[in-house]
């Protein structure tokens, strides 16, 4: 036994397991005092415990190899013991002769190949058969795929230009009045658009009266549209400022059938507007925005050629559409 003091109770059985050189739980102690804090510092205690180690003595190795040696002999003589009780409890099988076997073998083996060979004989030609029809039905069917195929890349073959020459031929394009300026506007107007990032491969201008009809398409053609048609917009206004300065031309944009969408939808919208100006004689559209204002008083105008229509500003800087009788103050 050894007395150990510490602060705490785990600092003593720390220190106690270091002095006997053993585990906390191979300790064996018992507390003579619990640690107290005191009151301001003031009568501390300390932990004192009386501590030994419960280990068993290690065996000496004389004792380790006697232990071993009858471990040994007792499982030899067990085994031993469980064999002579096995053979006498062990029933006496009467032993065939190997002829009786082998011939039994070879009649059970008969009977199962008379069994089969009935199914087999039935079973053969229905596989033929059904095999046959299957080889011909692939034969059939690789026969349409390499018909189908070879169709596909017939029609494959066509290029770009092929099928651009078609268009072009059936497409009736407008007569231009001057050919010689739409070539020079087209010429300038494929190069100013080789310039920007967008893929435009076709570019198409006429000369009809004092309008350049312009048609370009390709495949970054809704990109050039612009979310709500404002890069339409846009492009519109440059060609008209171009044009129009130099050659004394209006613009008539198409991209892509961008014009054509916008045309049908603004003929749906004005029907309302025609009907409300057939029963008072007047009427005006909602606001609109950049080319659509244009295309409404293209078709209002037409639907109204003996009124007075014509495009005005409100307060807000917004366009609309105005439809009402001229003015008869001339007339009298």
């Amino acid at each position: 036994m050894k007395k150990i003091e510490a602060p705490t109770l785990a600092d003593a059985y720390e220190k106690a397991a270091l002095e006997l050189n053993c585990s906390i739980t191979e300790l064996q102690y018992e507390v003579i005092q619990h640690p107290t804090s005191g009151v301001m510092g003031l009568f501390k205690k300390n932990a004192i415990i009386v501590a030994d180690c419960k280990r068993a003595p290690a065996k000496s190795e004389n004792q380790v190899a006697d232990a071993s040696v009858e471990e040994i002999i007792q499982t030899i003589v067990a085994e031993e013991i469980i064999e002579e009780v096995l053979e006498v409890s062990k029933p006496e099988i009467p032993k065939e002769p190997l002829a009786k076997t082998l011939k039994r073998e070879i009649v059970k083996t008969e009977k199962i190949v008379k069994r089969e060979e009935p199914v087999v004989k039935r079973n053969i030609p229905q596989k033929s058969i059904s095999v046959r029809e299957k080889n011909r039905l692939d034969e059939a069917i690789t026969q349409q795929d390499d018909v189908v195929l070879d169709s596909f890349f017939e029609t494959k073959e066509m290029t770009k230009e092929t099928v651009r020459e078609t268009a072009t031929v059936t497409e009736e394009r407008p007569e231009n009045n001057n050919l010689e300026l739409a070539e020079k506007i087209e010429a300038e107007l494929s190069h100013l658009l080789s310039c920007i990032c967008f893929e435009i491969d076709t570019v198409e201008v006429d000369v009809v009266g004092n309008t350049a009809l312009i048609f370009i398409d390709g495949d970054d053609a809704a990109l050039l549209i612009g979310k709500e048609g404002y890069r339409y917009n846009a492009l519109s206004y440059m060609l008209f400022n171009w044009l129009h300065t130099k050659y004394d031309l209006y613009v008539k944009l198409e991209i892509a059938q961008f014009l054509t969408s916008q045309q049908d939808m603004i003929h749906n919208y004005i029907k309302p507007v025609i009907e409300f100006v057939n029963l008072n004689g007047k009427g005006k559209t909602r606001p609109l925005d950049g080319i659509l204002v244009q295309i409404a008083l293209e078709q209002l105008r037409e639907e109204f050629p003996n009124k007075y229509v014509a495009v005005k500003t409100g307060r807000d800087g917004r366009k609309f559409v105005i439809i009402n009788e001229f003015n008869s103050r001339r007339d009298a």
